[in-house]
């Protein structure tokens, strides 16, 4: 089973993928880090994209197409693989689809996590972590049963993410929406995508991905 997920920067697509990796036992591939994996490994792909970033500009989408036709036919992505990161334009959704075509594969579903932008800032902005256990906190969802101590470490220490403000939040919705609204008609034209409501709970959210994909795997066995 092939899957993209979609989804702005704190709707919980890190969660949802772990839970998808280890119920169907598919790879999960994020291209930052198969591009750092391929630099590290001083491959020819990795030299291109190395020198390219080394000079400040942005690794073609040819280059990314071309490590992602590397990772994909590993023996971890046998059992397929989800897509986090990639594609985020048109031209790079229809160049995968070209991809995979060549390598007879197909997707079986896109799945975006819908959320509320105004709760979703809030949710963002209000994170903060013990400094020396890393326990999360939140400024309304969670706070700690003693003001200003940790419950799990008794520390008072605490911090925040400096692009955890509403400012730089705000900045990365727009440029997903920016970047990540022209692909969903393509999928929807091939009847590849779906929403599910990423405000929900953890388990509500995997639930309804969850059915999504057995209803895919169930058509498909």
């Amino acid at each position: 089973m092939n899957i993209i997920l979609l989804g702005p920067p704190g709707a919980g697509k890190g969660t949802q993928a772990k839970q998808i990796q280890d119920r169907y036992g598919i790879a999960q591939i994020a291209t930052g880090d198969m591009l750092r994996a391929e630099v590290a490994a001083g491959t020819e792909i990795g030299r291109r994209a190395k020198s390219i970033m080394e000079s400040g500009g942005l690794v073609p989408d040819e280059i990314i197409i071309s490590m992602l036709g590397n990772r994909i036919s590993q023996p971890d992505c046998a059992r397929g693989f989800l897509l986090d990161g990639f594609p985020r334009t048109v031209p790079q959704a229809e160049a995968l689809d070209k991809l995979l075509a060549e390598q007879g594969l197909k997707l079986d579903a896109v799945i975006a996590l819908k959320v509320d932008d105004a709760a979703l800032v809030d949710r963002i902005s209000g994170r903060y972590t013990c400094a020396t256990c890393g326990a999360p906190y939140h400024d309304t969802a969670k706070r700690p049963k003693v003001p200003g101590v940790c419950d799990e470490c008794g520390s008072t220490e605490f911090i925040r993410r400096p692009d955890d403000n509403r400012e730089t939040v705000m900045a990365r919705l727009e440029a997903y929406y920016r970047q990540t609204a022209p692909i969903i008609p393509h999928y929807s034209a091939q009847g590849r995508f779906y929403e599910v409501d990423g405000m929900a709970n953890i388990g509500e959210v995997t639930g309804q991905v969850e059915a999504i994909l057995d209803r895919i795997n169930n058509r498909s066995a």
